[in-house]
């Protein structure tokens, strides 16, 4: 089916005009495809992560050697998605040295979105991966849904209780809206 504007139109679920590059704390949510589990399962309120869900972790902790100007804080996998908080910290890097080639750059701080697409980006590809050259399991579609929640940490007040969510998600995962055993 060939694109039409009228009809495919894409809402952004961001803030308008709002920097995501911004120093300050984002709390996300990356979804899997039609919300399969895939990433492992919830056992008397843990998570019990597979291979897959094994590599997601990794991946995620590695975020910040990858882009410098961020530091991850809590997180937890889940068996269908992701929940994490990710401070950006620093200053833009306009105009900052290439440490490849000595010179200056005009290269724009990362975005959330830049992060975001990167981590969905790595970890499909170590994923076909594993499909290839360790048996794992073969998706119908993609690995990622197309989008991502996102949140903007204002103060202390929402970060910390965004924290005891993260931590709190395994042993709710029977009331989660992200279980597709749920009755919504």
């Amino acid at each position: 089916m060939k694109y039409d504007p009228e009809k495919h139109r894409r809402h952004s679920i961001r803030l308008k005009d709002y920097d995501y590059s911004t120093v300050g704390a984002y709390f996300v949510t990356i979804c899997a495809h039609n919300r399969e589990c895939i990433l492992g399962k919830i056992v008397r309120g843990e998570v019990r992560l597979n291979e897959p869900g094994l590599m997601i972790r990794n991946m995620w902790e590695q975020l910040d050697q990858r882009f410098p100007k961020i530091k991850i804080d809590a997180y937890v996998v889940m068996p269908n998605h992701i929940h994490g908080i990710v401070w950006f910290v620093g200053a833009p890097l306009v105009g900052a040295p290439d440490h490849r080639n000595g010179r200056a750059t005009t290269r724009v701080a990362p975005t959330l979105g830049d992060v975001v697409g990167a981590f969905k980006s790595i970890t499909t590809g170590q994923y076909i991966l594993g499909v290839k050259m360790l048996g794992w399991r073969r998706l119908s579609g993609r690995l990622w849904q197309r989008n991502y929640y996102e949140h903007v940490v204002r103060d202390e007040n929402t970060l910390n209780p965004i924290r005891e969510y993260i931590k709190a998600n395994p042993s709710q995962w029977q009331e989660d809206p992200e279980n597709p055993e749920v009755i919504v």
